[in-house]
């Protein structure tokens, strides 16, 4: 979102997941991260105890998923999805839109109204739209947000509705904090991909020699990045600083939230049988010179999850994780086009449109332990987001 001391893992510890989450095995599995590799250890929970289905087939074949997809099919794509909002024509005194890749920005004068919409991006494009995407997105950026205000706070003011959150106004950091664990993705800029090009020094960390795909790194890292005409570019620390992007000290305090807020999001997330792989975070800074947590937090959009108690057998036998992210749709879109070249991209299949929302709304239940709320669609989505919006800045006037 824009208008306008490094922590790492503790080699040593164990964070076992929570073995009661109705998604998971009766049996506890504990992740172990360590220096060098990934450790996951199984131990029976006792015959006693009728086996449940893991996370992967929860993933893939549930009752739940079943639902989910019985309900965007009964209501049809476009039902399901917002791809656009025009609040400034809705909302009395609201200023213009700020159009992002996903989110539309509206400036209230003292506030900002962010509204997530369904929009799908990658390859610094939008490749789709995909059902309740946005209200998942926003929902689950509020539930993180609300439990790292121990590591930072953020400028949540409210959420008037599903889609919206409305924020304090701040000066945007233009940096994205890019957080990783291990060597994987299939963009131009992901670790893998550059790695694999024979670059040894990213971002000012330096890689050893005879790393393979989806391996786990010694430490997280930062490979932060800054916007280009169109796309993001990597920069050094030193290059942040030396062109004025930030100063050394907001540098240094906000790449420590971004490596703190990684870690207890690596440990929320073992807990619930997931591997956080990378993430991103966005900063700002308000107006009595605290840095703020913005935009979006751990979310299936800026991150990269992997399912826990699958991910070493499948390493060591070279296939890659089962990951409950975009990356499957990245992948179709790469095997059927160049998606940084072609002007035109191919229509997005429906059943991978349908199996990606599902996966965004598989995750946030895994991680909130909530159920997802589809919202009855007999109001147009636009109607509902205009009137709440509408109601909470009369409010906050």
């Amino acid at each position: 979102m824009t208008i306008n001391c490094m922590l790492s893992l503790n080699p040593s510890k164990t964070l076992p997941i929570n073995p009661t989450h109705p998604l998971l095995s009766t049996s506890i599995t504990r992740i172990t991260f360590k220096s060098n590799n990934f450790q996951t250890v199984m131990r029976s929970g006792g015959e006693a105890h009728q086996q449940q289905p893991s996370l992967a087939d929860a993933l893939l074949n549930s009752p739940r998923k079943h639902q989910i997809l019985q309900t965007i099919h009964t209501n049809s794509l476009s039902n399901c999805c917002l791809s656009e909002t025009n609040l400034h024509l809705t909302v009395p005194g609201l200023g213009p839109k700020f159009p992002g890749k996903v989110r539309d920005i509206y400036d209230s004068g003292d506030y900002l109204v962010l509204v997530t919409t369904d929009r799908q991006s990658a390859f610094d494009r939008i490749l789709a739209s995909i059902p309740f995407k946005g209200q998942v997105l926003n929902e689950t950026s509020l539930w993180w947000f609300e439990r790292t205000k121990h590591i930072t706070s953020n400028a949540v003011v409210s959420a008037p509705d599903k889609n919206v959150t409305i924020a304090k106004k701040c000066s945007v950091f233009p940096v994205e904090f890019v957080a990783r664990g291990f060597v994987t993705g299939s963009t131009d800029t992901s670790l893998w991909t550059v790695y694999n090009n024979g670059i040894r020094n990213y971002c000012g960390n330096v890689l050893a020699d005879g790393l393979v795909k989806n391996q786990k790194l010694p430490e997280n890292i930062l490979t932060p990045t800054t916007k280009a005409a169109d796309h993001d570019v990597p920069v050094t620390p030193d290059e942040i600083i030396e062109r004025g992007l930030m100063t050394r000290a907001d540098y240094e305090e906000a790449s420590a939230k971004a490596l703190s807020l990684f870690e207890y999001g690596q440990q929320v997330a073992a807990e619930h049988g997931l591997i956080l792989v990378d993430t991103k975070y966005e900063f700002g800074k308000a107006n009595d010179g605290s840095i703020l947590l913005i935009d979006e937090v751990h979310t299936p959009d800026s991150s990269r999850y992997w399912i826990a108690n699958s991910y070493l057998e499948r390493f060591q036998n070279g296939l890659d994780p089962e990951n409950v992210d975009k990356e499957f749709l990245r992948l179709w879109f790469k095997s059927h086009c160049d998606p940084y070249k072609d002007e035109v991209l191919p229509d997005a299949p429906e059943d991978l449109v349908c199996e990606l929302a599902w996966r965004y709304i598989f995750l946030y239940e895994t991680i909130t332990k909530s159920k997802f709320e589809v919202l009855s669609t007999e109001e147009p989505i636009h109607d509902r987001i205009s009137r709440n919006v509408a109601s909470a800045l009369s409010s906050l006037k």
